[in-house]
């Protein structure tokens, strides 16, 4: 019996990302570290397996923290709070993808942004952690927030807001707890962000072009030492030896 036993294949871990198909996994040496790689990983039933290339990527100023999204709290490690200059570590849906242009080259749920496109930053705000149109709610209910969409109009022609999605973190919009996580292009190899996690323009396209609804994608962010400790628990991949 035992025997038989030790020769069962384990039973695959249980999360709110079962149906998951594909995940994009960002991984980083540790808690404050600002850059790191990013891997596409599909699968059928079985294992995840990687597909495409790997991709190097920044993300917060001061490293990362453990965000809410789909996986259970952390109380240890820091908490994502708003203006800490942290990345959200967890596992996450994706949201819209959003750009510059008209259209993009994707089958995920796109939205063009003009100039009056903002995402709320201001903690205090009902609006807060969502983006919103000045001309539909009103200009009084995006002032002070410091994240414009249009950022080449608002922000002497910043490209980084050009091609991205939305990492839905803090879902609930809990005050303070962090918002306007986004994953888009960098400015500069290597620059660390605001708390978003930034890629070079071909890797976005590349993944935009990849992420398919039907496969419900997730986003997941760890540091290497929490990817290790927690991948069999919620079924993702183990870390890579070689980085």
């Amino acid at each position: 019996m035992l025997a038989a036993c030790a020769g069962m294949t384990p039973k695959p871990a249980t999360t709110p990302w079962n149906d998951a198909r594909q995940l994009v996994l960002v991984t980083t040496a540790d808690w404050n570290a600002t850059t790191g790689t990013l891997r596409r990983y599909e699968r059928n039933g079985g294992q995840w397996r990687q597909t495409g290339e790997t991709t190097p990527i920044s993300v917060g100023r001061n490293g990362s923290a453990w965000g809410l999204g789909l996986h259970s709290p952390q109380p240890d490690a820091p908490q994502k709070q708003e203006g800490d200059g942290r990345a959200p570590a967890g596992v996450f849906r994706i949201g819209t993808a959003f750009g510059y242009a008209d259209t993009a080259s994707t089958a995920w749920p796109y939205e063009g942004m003009g100039a009056s496109d903002w995402c709320i930053d201001v903690p205090a705000s009902p609006l807060y952690n969502r983006i919103v149109d000045a001309k539909q709610v009103g200009d009084a209910a995006v002032e002070g927030s410091t994240e414009p969409m249009r950022r080449d109009l608002h922000a002497n022609g910043d490209v980084r807001y050009k091609l991205g999605f939305v990492i839905e973190h803090n879902a609930g919009n809990r005050s303070g707890a962090g918002s306007c996580i986004f994953a888009h292009l960098w400015r500069a190899p290597g620059e660390a962000t605001a708390g978003c996690t930034a890629m070079p323009e071909p890797a976005m396209r590349e993944l935009l072009a990849w992420l398919d609804p039907r496969r419900k994608p997730i986003f997941a962010l760890l540091p290497r030492n929490e990817l290790e400790r927690l991948h069999a628990q919620w079924d993702l991949p183990a870390p890579m030896h070689a980085e």
